[in-house]
């Protein structure tokens, strides 16, 4: 009878680790989401983003896994951006790469899954007498600057060029950080010498009348990432199949951008008030800049840009490439954990109308990537919530608790 009892009490114990070891697989702070919040600025880089929520692919893609709403916010740059996020107010970012540095360094918890785009801002100056004297970075000293607030891909790229060329960014020159629309009209008005912008902004400076643009971000840091696709770490641990999917339809989006510049146009157009349509065609025309998807692609000098970050003090520790990316969605879409479905772009900058340096390379086009367009995942059905695996689990150790101890009376 001892015999027999040891032996029952053997098999409930080995039943309730089983349980338990299927409650601790299973994350504990999971919950089911229905809306996401996504983050953009108002910039021709981030077009992506703009064509998928025009043509309703955001809706559609996600409606399948859950997400009933979209709800969006636009900012005027990467560092406030990321403010939100930190905040919690934001669960998908199209951001700079560099504003996740300061952000990451300070404790948010996100990862960068897919590029986005590289180059494509300029430095334009005011025409006149700062146009006609400027024949390199030197010419620029004593004047005053209008770009991104620290921590932005601009303002890190400038001050890089500027100290590359010897050049003090804190004492040869003035630095002021601001949003697109208040540099715009700060050069319209004369209060600044020159602005350093993404695009389309030097367009509309020089359609303007304004100024001249007489550097290209590509020139000053040959094929540097510039914005990327960020997603918070909540995302990607609780709800890996909506993260996938998300970078599912950036590419596709992406790609069907590359495809349809003056679409492409039209709807940055429609999307953001003010701008116009032939201005926003002559930028894509114009720019160094190229969307692309792959973020193998963007790793490189986005931690050059934490070195840049950690020796200007924006930073206290030299993050790595596992605390900034997480690759694994865009390999395991392109089916391969070291994908090649791009290659860098070797952009030539349009000339600038001062004698300064060209890049003088052929264009490389950009191979398609092997994802279909419009293909769109199945739903990965939905596993037990942790709270009915965790009740489940208890109940059942009380029930063999009861069973033993009635047999034992």
């Amino acid at each position: 009878m001892k015999k027999m009892m040891s032996v029952e009490i053997l098999v409930a114990i080995t039943i309730v680790l089983a349980l338990l070891s299927v409650l601790s697989a299973t994350p504990c702070g999971a919950k089911d989401i229905t809306e996401l919040r996504f983050g953009y600025q108002p910039s021709t880089h981030q077009i992506a983003y703009m064509t998928a929520m025009d043509m309703g692919w955001w809706e559609e893609d996600l409606k399948k896994l859950g997400i009933a709403k979209i709800t969006e916010h636009e900012f005027p740059s990467g560092p406030p951006e990321m403010i939100a996020m930190r905040a919690g107010e934001l669960d998908v970012a199209y951001v700079g790469t560099a504003p996740p540095i300061m952000a990451i360094d300070k404790g948010l918890g996100a990862k960068i899954v897919a590029a986005v785009q590289i180059n494509g801002s300029a430095v334009v100056l005011l025409q006149g007498h700062d146009v006609e004297r400027y024949t390199s970075p030197d010419d620029l000293k004593g004047l005053k600057i209008a770009t991104f607030p620290p921590g932005s891909i601009q303002d890190t790229i400038l001050k890089k060029w500027l100290k590359d060329h010897g050049l003090n960014p804190d004492l040869d020159l003035e630095i002021i950080g601001m949003g697109p629309g208040e540099a715009v009209t700060a050069i319209n008005a004369g209060a600044v010498n020159g602005v350093f912008l993404p695009a389309p902004y030097p367009t509309i400076i020089e359609q303007k009348g304004t100024g001249k643009i007489v550097a290209y971000s590509g020139e000053m840091w040959p094929n540097h990432a510039c914005c990327c696709l960020l997603v918070s770490d909540e995302l990607i641990n609780d709800h890996p199949e909506l993260v996938e999917q998300i970078v599912r339809t950036h590419i596709n989006a992406t790609e069907y951008n590359k495809e349809h510049m003056e679409e492409a146009a039209e709807i940055f157009t429609k999307k953001i008030q003010g701008s116009e349509i032939e201005i926003v065609k002559k930028s894509l025309e114009n720019w160094d800049g190229a969307w692309i998807s792959d973020p193998h692609l963007e790793i490189n000098s986005t931690l050059e840009y934490v070195k840049v970050d950690y020796e200007m003090g924006y930073i206290d520790k030299l993050l790595t490439e596992k605390d900034l990316f997480d690759t694994s969605f865009y390999d395991k879409i392109m089916e391969g954990p070291a994908p090649t479905p791009e290659v860098t772009p070797t952009l030539t900058p349009p000339a600038p109308p001062v004698s300064t340096p060209v890049i003088t390379a052929t264009p490389t086009p950009t191979p398609t990537p092997t994802a279909t367009p419009t293909a769109a995942p199945t739903a990965t059905p939905t596993p037990p919530m942790p709270g009915f695996t965790a009740a489940f689990a208890i109940a059942m150790a009380i029930a063999v608790a009861c069973v033993i101890l009635r047999r034992r009376v």
